[in-house]
């Protein structure tokens, strides 16, 4: 049962020749529970990626905590996969072979039939088994982020951070890997919990519980935190007409356009 505590999070980037220093984030707080799918949303400069990476653990917070568990994060660990939106696969290595790197790399007691049973599970769950020979450049780009999606629910984390993992994909191979994803959560893997940045105001009611809204300096970095009261599984054709759905999206819109307009 994993849970996720920032307390009192801050952030600074030192200037540097013509760039004034940066207070990215600024005195965050925030619990995500075991079992929580969590959207990051807010405009660019927010610290979004930022937030990301502190959890990752590719950035060391300038004050402040990040647990897992009870215990400070200080690095990357096999307990945190990152999904990036530019897919980030070895182009020398086969489909299969990119997920069967990452799996060995964060378990390497498993034995070789374990391995290749995850690695087979994974991207036959994600339509991709007859294609596992191919190389990153010989299939489309949504292949590519269906990959990658295998790669990190192979890695057996904990927490799986997404960084707008669907953002340059076409709608129908965004909504299909959607499906995918949450597919892959709720039944095929031990990932418990998921923490997603995302522009899409859509995209973040239709996966997430709660959404974070995020505000750009000098604000706090937290502005509000929206539950999504909507019921599991969500078909996407017609969770737009739930009263709910439309309730968090006009709240999400006053509260991003209230943000562009103090920072305009």
């Amino acid at each position: 049962m994993s849970k996720l505590e920032i307390a009192g999070l801050h952030k600074w980037f030192p200037g540097r020749r013509g760039v004034s220093a940066q207070h990215v984030l600024r005195g965050l707080e925030l619990t995500v529970d075991n079992g929580e799918f969590v959207s990051l949303i807010g405009h660019s400069g927010c610290g979004k990626s930022t937030l990301r990476n502190s959890v990752a653990g590719l950035e060391r917070p300038t004050s402040g905590q990040v647990l897992l568990d009870g215990k400070p994060i200080t690095g990357p660990g096999p307990e945190r996969a990152v999904v990036f939106q530019n897919y980030s696969l070895l182009p020398r290595l086969s489909l299969l072979a990119n997920v069967r790197e990452a799996a060995r790399a964060a378990n390497r007691k498993r034995s070789k039939a374990a391995m290749d049973e995850v690695v087979e599970r994974y991207l036959t769950a994600v339509g991709l088994w007859e294609q596992r020979n191919k190389r990153p450049g010989q299939v489309s780009g949504g292949m590519q982020q269906r990959t990658a999606v295998a790669r990190a629910f192979a890695v057996g984390p904990k927490i799986l951070l997404l960084d707008e993992p669907f953002g340059a994909l076409d709608a129908l191979t965004r909504a299909r890997l959607q499906e995918q994803l949450l597919e892959l959560w709720s039944s095929e893997s031990t990932t418990e919990t998921v923490l997603m940045v995302t522009h899409g105001i859509d995209e973040a009611i239709l996966l997430a519980d709660r959404i974070v809204v995020m505000a750009n300096p000098p604000h706090p970095s937290v502005v509000d935190v929206i539950p999504v009261a909507l019921p599991r599984p969500r078909d996407r054709v017609t969770v737009i007409d739930e009263p709910a759905f439309r309730h968090v999206q006009q709240r999400l819109l006053r509260l991003l356009h209230a943000e562009q307009t103090a920072v305009a």
